[in-house]
């Protein structure tokens, strides 16, 4: 049975509260004016490795690698070379060994990395937070650039859900420790890189605890309590932190207090978290596989520059990259310190405590036995139509995504009792404070929602 939709208005939900301009299309930027020409047998990366050789290689030395490059006379010259101007990192006391040489040679070719920038990254420690759809490819990344230590903190288990975008897990690996499957698949890619589990959740409590001692902190949680707690503790322990969130088809990355007390952080981006179930999780709303590819490696590559001392002019921080896979465009959103400072005592002045929630909440059980007794009331959807192709309430009586419940409230009945639900509580939960604030007084919440009613009622219903 197909429920009336009723609004039918195309959801605009952004994967996180709405504080970006609108949309404009993007500037074209001129492709760069092409470079002289080379012989045609010039082996890019080889001429500027030898062209950067430095002098302790010796003038013949350089002269035959280049006829042996190009061909020619051995006993012509080397033309004379100028030299790049060393990278500014803090030498390590621990050599590379011949195998690491081997595996990170394509950094000890790069300007901004060579042998001391590899060192760097051999000595520093990560901590990431959370070891899903961000967290995974980042893990993956940072462990075969070489970081020394890996920390991952992550108290969940792998389910086949998160397999669709997860891409450190295995199927093999449903229902085992995030933090025990991420530490094998960096095993396999390189064992040389120490990785450390922490299988608990981190919270406001714990967070600084679990966090000190690190160089880099990145964040892959995926809600709002962690990203704050997170934010914090790094503010606290002058640790710089590496920012993703997705959700849907879009996805924004930024690089907070970098430089340490100086730089932006999470709570100048978004001083307080929105209210319970405005914001679907990605459980809720959906989230395309590649997404958290896109933005797990963007925040490594952010960790890496990080580590290696780059300015911050370098990397993200003071900007907010915002990505949109539909459209296929990145556009960059200022960020400036202080935002939270003053929006905490704007806040101060206007808030005002909530009124309790105006309706009754049932558990799914509950639901089920007041139907059996004859309940009959009218029984509302909030949740997205996609969603209610997968599974729906065989009783439900109508449609209505919870942002669009205002506008809908004409439509629905006010002499019966109403019972909400959508997924998993939080939206049909906000829904009924809406109501509520338009007079409704019959309102009745399912906690749990839907997959309360899968779990405790009937398991022949799909969960999602």
């Amino acid at each position: 049975m197909k429920l009336p939709l009723i609004l039918p208005v195309p959801l605009l939900a952004p994967a996180f509260v709405s504080i970006f301009a609108p949309r404009t299309a993007p500037p074209r930027v001129a492709p760069p004016p092409p470079e002289s020409a080379q012989p045609a047998d010039l082996d890019r990366i080889g001429y500027d490795t030898i062209k950067n050789a430095p002098p302790e290689a010796g003038k013949e030395a350089r002269a035959a690698n280049l006829a042996a490059l190009f061909g020619g006379d051995l006993s012509v010259p080397a033309a004379p070379v100028v030299e790049p101007a060393p990278v500014t990192t803090a030498p390590s006391d621990e050599d590379l060994t011949d195998d690491e040489i081997k595996r990170y040679s394509r950094h000890l070719i790069l300007e901004n990395v060579g042998v001391e920038g590899q060192k760097r990254l051999k000595a520093s420690k990560v901590a990431v937070v959370g070891a899903g759809g961000l967290g995974s490819p980042a893990l993956l990344y940072l462990a075969a650039a070489g970081v020394g230590t890996l920390t991952i903190v992550d108290d969940d288990t792998v389910e086949t859900s998160n397999l669709q975008r997860q891409i450190v897990h295995d199927t093999d690996e449903v229902g085992e420790y995030k933090a025990a499957s991420a530490a094998s698949s960096i095993h396999r890619v390189n064992p040389l890189v120490e990785v450390k589990q922490l299988r608990e959740r981190l919270n406001a409590d714990n967070a600084q605890e679990l966090l000190k001692g690190h160089d880099v902190i990145l964040d892959g949680c995926d809600n709002f309590d962690t990203k704050y707690a997170v934010d914090d503790a790094c503010r606290a322990l002058g640790i710089p932190c590496a920012y993703a969130a997705i959700l849907r088809f879009e996805g924004q990355a930024s690089t907070f207090n970098y430089p340490p007390g100086v730089g932006p952080t999470y709570r100048d981006l978004m001083p307080e978290g929105p209210a319970p179930g405005t914001v679907p999780s990605c459980a809720e709303g959906g989230v395309l596989g590649v997404l958290p590819g896109v933005l797990g490696c963007i925040q490594a590559t952010e960790v890496l520059k990080v580590l290696l001392k780059r300015p911050s002019s370098d990397c993200l921080a003071g900007r907010v990259l915002v990505y949109d896979a539909l459209r296929m465009t990145f556009r960059e959103i200022p960020l400036v310190k202080g935002a939270a400072e003053c929006a905490a005592a704007e806040k101060s002045l206007e808030e005002e405590p909530l009124p309790p929630d105006a309706h009754t909440p049932l558990t799914a059980t509950e639901c089920a036995d007041k139907l059996r007794e004859g309940w009959a009331p009218y029984v509302l959807d909030v949740r997205l139509p996609q969603e209610a192709e997968i599974c729906q309430l065989p009783f439900a009586d109508a449609l209505c995504p919870h942002r669009n419940i205002k506008a809908a409230a004409d439509g629905l009945p006010r002499d019966v009792d109403l019972l909400v639900h959508c997924k998993s509580g939080f939206r049909s939960r906000a829904a009924c404070r809406d109501l509520a604030s338009l007079g409704f007084d019959r309102l009745y919440n399912m906690e749990g929602g839907i997959l309360a009613w899968a779990r405790d009622v009937d398991p022949r219903l799909p969960t999602y």
